[in-house]
């Protein structure tokens, strides 16, 4: 088992918030110009570095839109060089060119992943806030085929996705992506307490990706659905080959100005990286060690059977109730050890 105290699974970088689109769910609330704060590219690179020094873990650079940053590709071709399992997630805009997706591949970058909210042209762009969205994110699937890049597609699952996601599914394997990353609201940024689905209806989309995975040719993961390990525990009756990864526990973000999160969903810093290393914050924060500690979660979470495996969505408990130590509100399941013992009957 990887041992997440010392070492994340996965880091993502948050090259600029700059993009061109205007999605009604951003994370970032992106805008089109770049920030003056952003690191420069001798930061990143020291950062890269710093990443590096963890070992093996996976390294994505997202945004906003990478392509906003003209230092892009000579910092993909540099994270790759020392060593690193370098991913990409563009924006589908027109910087996001058959030459770009070339560019990426000719860099050593290891998948491109891009988004797909709707099945077709009017649901994709509608949710993506531009026109000609739709088509341009299929072009790059596909530019991407011709050159040998490996794909992922990832989509929100919000109450405009709901209904799509089979036919979004669809569109994934035919367009030959390797994986489908299904990332569940959070109410940050510019997400709508309106746009989430009841705990209820997050079983009803599990039962749909757990059927789904056992038949389609891509694998299926998710963000932001810690309990989705849980539902699939209880399907296989077993944990085997889940990985207990959560926001900060095998988990780190950092943003575009350098600060250190758990989470790009749990804006809460644990350091910057112009005053601290990447191994002080991940390894040595309070924060980063109390969200590693489920034993420490309250509510249900903390005294739940699957708190080790699942602990819940640490962004969405902060999100919706202020706590990042506490229960996760999509989450229908009521350990049993939680569950209030029948009243005796009255003498």
């Amino acid at each position: 088992m990887l041992d997440f105290s010392q070492a994340p699974f996965l880091v993502i970088w948050e090259t600029t918030q700059a993009c061109d689109l205007a999605c009604r769910h951003c994370r970032a609330s992106a805008v089109p110009d770049r920030h003056s704060g952003e690191l420069s590219t001798a930061e990143a690179r020291r950062m890269l570095d710093q990443v590096k020094a963890f070992g093996d873990p996976l390294l994505v650079f997202t945004g906003g839109d990478p392509l906003k940053r003209a230092d892009l590709f000579d910092l993909l071709s540099y994270s790759v060089s020392i060593g690193l399992r370098t991913t990409v997630t563009p924006s589908a805009t027109p910087l996001l060119t058959p030459v770009a997706v070339e560019r990426f591949r000719d860099c050593g970058v290891s998948r491109m992943a891009v988004s797909l909210d709707g099945p077709d042209a009017q649901s994709h762009d509608g949710f993506r806030g531009v026109a000609g969205s739709f088509d341009c994110t299929i072009e790059a699937l596909r530019a991407a085929r011709r050159v040998g890049l490996e794909t992922q597609i990832n989509t929100t699952v919000s109450r405009f996705s709901m209904d799509k996601l089979a036919r979004i599914a669809q569109v994934a394997g035919d367009e030959g992506a390797t994986l489908w990353s299904v990332f569940f609201l959070v109410v940050t940024g510019r997400a709508q307490l309106d746009d989430d689905l009841t705990a209820e209806e997050y079983e009803q989309v599990f039962e749909f990706l757990y059927e789904t995975s056992l038949r389609a040719p891509f694998q299926i993961k998710t963000t932001e659905a810690q309990h989705y390990r849980r539902y699939v525990a209880q399907r296989r009756k077993s944990a085997r080959g889940l990985l207990p990864i959560n926001d900060g526990k095998g988990f780190m973000f950092v943003s575009h100005t350098g600060e250190i999160f758990p989470s790009g969903f749990l804006e809460v810093s644990a350091g910057n990286v112009r005053r601290n290393t990447l191994q002080e914050a991940y390894r040595g924060s309070a924060l980063f060690q109390v969200l590693r500690d489920p034993d420490s979660f309250a509510g249900k979470c903390g005294g739940c059977e699957y708190r080790n495996l699942c602990g819940g969505s640490r962004s969405r408990a902060y999100a919706l109730t202020g706590d990042y130590a506490g229960s996760d509100p999509r989450c229908v399941y009521e350990p049993p050890s939680l569950a209030k013992s029948p009243q005796a009957p009255a003498a």
